[in-house]
């Protein structure tokens, strides 16, 4: 906890940095989350400055999750939900782009359209290409019917809508930023970065697997709490349909993926707490390596927080994540009032190709999930 509060400082600092580099400009300011209007993006170091502090953000908060037992119970429950806010707001504009170009390379794919918009810049991106010039055409292919003749239009609607989405929520992470409840909680983590403040009673027999807040601390042992973290990831992916996504493509699963209520699919919500459990028990086994390596100078206990069997599982789940919200953008996208029947079309389409996706991730995720634990040397 304490590296990450380094790494989430460390953050704070590049983007505080990058932030006054804008000052010159005419009514540029300083600090966190200022931004000029006169510059047509923010840096490369902005970006990853920010992409920095919501990784440290979430790993502090995901670690707090675990190991909440052990910690002061009211700063505990107190720094929790401020974390989450953090992340999930950092989070939200580079979904959002991620999630339109995800989008507009699928309508280029099944349709062979060059004509709709091109994605925004992502990331680095945004700050190499400068305002006003216009993306590269993509090149032509051959003409695929009804599809290509609404692909233009599903695209263009596709674009207006998360290009509005992600604009407000660039704005949102630029006030949170400057926000005095974002002060709070950077002062709460330079606090963590110095001493983490453990419970004062009650504390665990000590083991091998320890951490200490500093010097004169008695250890914890971290490793019955990092058992319950493994073991709610086992019940929950026990509780999934593995048998249905024993095909990569699962005909009855798309059916019920089709449903036009606007609502998320109840089928994916179970996939999506996997995906958290995944990422707690990842960063218990990130603690107790981290542990195990500063209490024994031992970098090769270090590997079990290499499991590349984890690793594939999380990249499923991702991608898991990443179809269900893109097909579920392009149904609300075809609930947009007096489209054409092309572009209706075009979306439903579009939807059905992100199901076919949701369910390959879920075969991707049994298929790795299943394969034996494979420990790098």
């Amino acid at each position: 906890m304490r590296a990450q509060a380094t790494e989430f400082l460390r953050a704070l600092r590049r983007h505080r940095e990058s932030g006054a580099s804008g000052a010159g400009a005419p009514g540029g300011g300083t600090g966190a989350g200022a931004s000029a209007p006169g510059r047509a993006a923010p840096p490369a170091d902005d970006v990853d400055a920010v992409r920095a502090l919501r990784r440290a953000a979430r790993r502090i908060s995901g670690t707090l999750h675990t190991f909440q037992p052990l910690l002061d119970a009211s700063w505990a429950e107190e720094m929790r939900p401020e974390l989450a806010w953090l992340s999930g707001t950092l989070a939200l504009e580079h979904a959002y782009a991620s999630r339109l170009e995800r989008l507009l390379q699928a309508l280029h794919r099944l349709s062979g359209s060059a004509v709709f918009p091109a994605p925004r810049p992502v990331g680095r991106a945004a700050a190499t290409v400068p305002a006003g010039v216009p993306a590269p055409a993509r090149p032509a292919s051959p003409d695929r019917g009804s599809l290509t003749v609404g692909a233009a239009k599903a695209g263009a609607l596709l674009d207006r809508q998360l290009t509005l989405a992600r604009t407000r929520a660039h704005s949102t992470a630029l006030q949170a930023l400057g926000s005095s409840r974002f002060h709070a909680v950077a002062d709460q983590v330079a606090l963590l970065a110095s001493e983490v403040p453990l419970r004062a009673t009650g504390r665990p027999d000590r083991g091998p697997a320890t951490s200490a807040s500093g010097p004169g601390t008695a250890p914890f042992d971290l490793r019955p709490l990092a058992a319950a973290a493994e073991e709610r990831l086992t019940d929950a992916v026990t509780a999934l349909p593995l048998v249905a996504a024993g095909s990569p493509y699962n005909a009855q699963a798309l059916v019920h993926g089709l449903s036009p209520d606007p609502a998320p699919h109840p089928q994916d919500a179970p996939w999506h707490q996997v995906r958290l459990l995944l990422r707690l028990h990842r960063y218990a086994l990130e603690a107790l390596a981290g542990a195990d390596t500063g209490d024994t100078g031992d970098s090769g206990n270090t590997e079990a927080a290499v499991d590349v069997r984890l690793l594939a599982a999380g990249e499923a789940l991702d991608r898991h994540r990443d179809a269900s919200e893109a097909a579920a953008a392009a149904a609300q996208a075809a609930r947009t009032p007096r489209i054409a029947p092309a572009t209706a079309y075009a979306l439903g389409v579009l939807h059905a190709d992100q199901r076919h996706e949701v369910e390959a991730a879920r075969y991707a995720f049994q298929h790795s999930w299943r394969k034996e634990p494979i420990r790098l040397p």
